[in-house]
């Protein structure tokens, strides 16, 4: 993991983010923010409105209160795609890859915006490089792939979009140790590379062991926030989360 600078510029700033489904509340007064360069992580249980942060930064949620802002620009009055276009990039749960289509087809479609065409060649490169597993699977349908690779593929295609900041939300859901350690390594480089990362996460070990810095979300409230070292060796996260 890179080190920080002693005070790195601001990417993602929220403050008092209030959200909810109908009259089910689900985010309360939370506080968070990304500097340049971090590997920020959000973890916490099931329902504990880790999805809805990323959901709300991505705008596919609209905040009932609370304002956020990317590199000094309001967010909350901004389609998705112009928040893609500003430079924060989703990689949803579950992939959602196209299954139909090639590996290739599939990381096209992630440089799909006129800004970051001219870029595609060289971020294929990169992704290969990241990846080796998608470029011997060039042409391979994403839907015939396994869990794992398909994670690669999500991940790949994410980056194809040039991100300034990457929003991960539960990459190693439904993989193998073997992949889910993988994935953390490929996150922690893509990092090195110069990317910051917002990632939610269940895996509580695994997320605080690459973290810069995270917070502790439950029931909506952040309830406690550190450095990943600091939270690894907290009590109460070694006692509700690491079964220790």
């Amino acid at each position: 993991m890179k080190p920080l600078s002693s005070q790195p510029s601001s990417l993602l700033d929220i403050r008092k983010l209030s959200f909810s489904y109908d009259d089910l509340r689900v985010l309360r007064d939370v506080d968070l923010d990304v500097r340049e360069g971090e590997i920020v992580t959000v973890v916490g249980a099931n329902g504990a409105g880790k999805s809805t942060v990323l959901r709300n930064v991505s705008r596919l949620a609209r905040p009932g209160a609370g304002s956020m802002t990317f590199q000094g620009k309001d967010l909350t009055p901004l389609e998705p795609h112009q928040v893609v276009a500003l430079g924060i990039v989703q990689v949803p749960e579950s992939r959602r890859i196209f299954p139909e289509m090639t590996v290739l087809e599939n990381l096209r479609m992630g440089s799909y915006a006129p800004s970051v065409r001219k870029d595609r060649a060289r971020n294929t490169e990169r992704v290969f490089g990241l990846f080796p597993r998608l470029k011997e699977r060039e042409r391979q349908l994403g839907g015939t792939m396994s869990g794992g690779e398909q994670q690669m593929l999500a991940i790949a295609r994410g980056l194809m979009a040039n991100p300034k900041l990457l929003l991960l939300d539960e990459p190693s859901l439904g993989l193998s140790p073997l992949f889910v350690k993988v994935i953390f390594d490929i996150i922690a480089e893509i990092n090195r590379q110069g990317t910051s990362i917002l990632l939610v996460e269940q895996n509580v070990f695994q997320s605080l062991r690459i973290a810069h810095r995270a917070y502790v979300l439950e029931t909506g409230r952040v309830v406690l926030t550190g450095s990943g070292k600091e939270l690894l060796g907290n009590e109460h996260v070694k006692k509700a989360y690491l079964g220790i």
